[in-house]
């Protein structure tokens, strides 16, 4: 895939699928991704990144990703970022590259416009719980997916464990990033594809996985 899922994972590297070969058309998709990155897993990698690493964040919004069942749609469009988003939506992401990345390869593609899209990403991110768990863990914590899904569950009555995908780094050791499947609507958890369900696969090879402490 293209994608390599981190910028908070552009960076580090799990992927989904490459996108379609056909030109990818804005507002023709299937559903959305919220992709929330763990930040002490980025930072582990990536100490240098100065402006988001050094500081007490889990996990940050890496993007609202439009998906197809298979691949998903890119570069939609050539339109600049505004200057005045990241002013109007500070603090939607832990960079300032961020912002300019996830329009043009994602936002492009979403039919929306510029407000309106950040004003989901932000909508979707702020109605995302996070357990007390995992809000700023002192010390790494020991999850097996199922349990990782039932905890997201639990905080968050709308989010089935079938809507959460989750990435791991490390062969699988680490938690990397959750991936929750909404609609296009932006409305309601819809369950994620097969595809990201065997990408997970892949990428969370082992029984259970870490999540490191903030720090």
């Amino acid at each position: 895939m293209r994608r390599a899922w981190l910028l908070p994972a552009l960076l580090a590297g799990a992927t989904l699928a490459a996108p379609a070969a056909a030109a990818d058309v804005p507002g023709r998709f299937d559903f959305y991704v919220l992709a929330l990155s763990w930040s002490p897993d980025y930072c582990a990698a990536r100490p240098q990144d100065a402006e988001q690493c050094g500081r007490p964040y889990g996990f940050v919004l890496h993007g609202l990703w439009p998906q197809y069942q298979q691949g998903y749609p890119a570069d939609c469009g050539a339109e600049p970022l505004q200057p005045q988003i990241a002013q109007q939506f500070a603090g939607l992401y832990p960079s300032r590259k961020l912002y300019r990345h996830e329009w043009d390869k994602h936002g492009s593609c979403s039919g929306l416009s510029q407000p309106q899209f950040h004003q989901l990403a932000a909508s979707l991110k702020a109605r995302v719980r996070i357990p007390a768990a995992y809000q700023a863990p002192a010390q790494p914590l020991r999850r097996s997916l199922p349990q990782l899904k039932a905890d997201l569950s639990a905080a968050n009555p709308w989010l089935p464990a079938s809507a959460i995908s989750v990435a791991c780094s490390g062969a699988g050791r680490f938690l990397q990033e959750v991936r929750l499947c909404i609609n296009k609507q932006g409305s309601a958890a819809v369950a994620c594809s097969e595809q990201m369900q065997r990408a997970e696969a892949r990428s969370c090879r082992q029984p259970d996985l870490l999540v490191r402490s903030v720090r």
